[in-house]
């Protein structure tokens, strides 16, 4: 009480403005500039979430998702994400606690899986290209290729993203500016996740039982 007393008492001229208090911490501005990038990420995905669900039905005489979509193959793709999802948190922790050893392996875990789901996802386009089910085939089909192969591009550079950054914890160690890095990371690869299950519901599963 007495703290917010002798506050109020200050002249508010005796306290510095905004411009002469200096620019934010760089820890601040990263993740806020990061934040920003995301949201528009999820903005990008959200205008082709309703591109495909307008073209969903416009198959032009060709195949439709029941007839093209793998379940089984879909069923371990999102296992192999989720998994990799909650090794990234582990990986998180462990850098927290500045464990080197957690930490890689952590990111090797999470970089097996999400191969092993970048591996997969392509299997499955080529094969659908190789039955004649190719973007160009009806308009469902290239709002198809786009969205999935959207996330699925996210996921590969978020691949090799996590490989440069394991160079640099081996060069530069868990200073300050790896964790950042590593942070913004973290926060990727959990959108990719949220960005998933929403591919998994509209496309896989609704796809499948309309």
């Amino acid at each position: 009480m007495n703290i917010a007393v002798a506050i109020d008492q200050i002249p508010q001229d005796a306290l510095p403005s905004a411009s002469e208090a200096g620019p934010a911490p760089k820890r601040v501005v990263v993740t806020y500039g990061f934040w920003i990038f995301l949201l528009s990420d999820i903005v990008m995905f959200a205008a082709l979430f309703a591109s495909y669900a307008v073209l969903v039905h416009s198959t032009a005489g060709g195949p439709t998702g029941a007839q093209l979509f793998n379940q089984s193959t879909v069923a371990i793709e999102t296992v192999c994400l989720l998994l990799s999802s909650y090794t990234c948190g582990l990986m998180s922790l462990a850098i927290n606690s500045r464990r080197y050893f957690r930490t890689y392996v952590g990111a090797l875990i999470t970089l097996a899986l999400g191969a092993i789901f970048l591996s997969l996802e392509i299997r499955e386009f080529l094969s659908m290209i190789a039955i004649g089910a190719a973007p160009q085939r009806s308009a469902f089909l290239s709002a198809f290729f786009t969205l999935v192969g959207c996330h699925g591009l996210h996921v590969a550079l978020g691949l090799i993203w996590l490989i440069v950054m394991m160079v640099q914890v081996a060069v530069f160690g868990l200073s300050a500016r790896v964790q950042r890095r590593l942070l913004c990371f973290s926060l990727f690869w959990h959108a990719l996740d949220i960005v998933w299950v929403g591919v998994l519901t509209v496309v896989y599963l609704m796809g499948v039982s309309s």
